[in-house]
């Protein structure tokens, strides 16, 4: 499977478990595509609901994609600080029209100072039965989210502070050019 390529503007697509599309963010530019990881960028970009809605992110934003892990990562670039917003769901796939994942409403926000809050436990648990989750999914999810609390507390991957700074760095070059 080929991946997008950096300098590249792609959208990006979550879907919900029973296959309806959930969000969409309409330009994301690749920083960095492999067979393992999608790093992107993105500024003020249109984000569009299922049920139609429609908002712009209000600020510079890394995002980290993987083919294997079940979660992405959301590095929001703030005046007091990098807040990331991690959504738990499925190993990315990019068919060329669209970078894709399935959504699985368990989320984590980090606050710049470290600590974290998972969020909608009660969400997961209605769509956990209305759409029927399979025992094995529950387990890889539950584990991802030690997974990725051990990447918080360890300040892994997009966690480590130099690693905001680099691909954002090179957002800004590639922005100029």
């Amino acid at each position: 499977m080929r991946f997008p390529r950096m300098g590249q503007i792609i959208q990006i697509q979550s879907y919900k478990h029973d296959g309806t599309l959930h969000r969409v963010w309409e330009e994301t530019m690749v920083l960095k595509g492999t067979q393992d990881t999608v790093i992107g960028a993105n500024d003020q970009t249109l984000v569009i609901e299922s049920d139609g809605r429609h908002w712009r992110t209000k600020e510079p934003a890394i995002t980290y994609f993987s083919t294997k892990e079940w979660f992405n990562i959301i590095c929001m670039i703030r005046q007091d600080g990098i807040y990331y917003y991690c959504n738990l769901g499925s190993p990315i796939t990019w068919d060329e029209e669209a970078l894709k994942y399935i959504d699985y409403d368990l989320d984590i926000k980090v606050y710049p100072n470290g600590s974290y809050k998972l969020l909608d436990e009660d969400e997961y648990s209605l769509h956990k039965r209305k759409m029927n989750y399979p025992k094995k999914l529950d387990n890889i999810l539950k584990s991802h989210v030690q997974e990725l609390i051990d990447w918080i507390k360890n300040k892994k991957g997009p966690f480590n502070p130099s690693f905001v700074d680099k691909w954002y760095s090179l957002y800004k070059k590639l922005v100029r050019n």
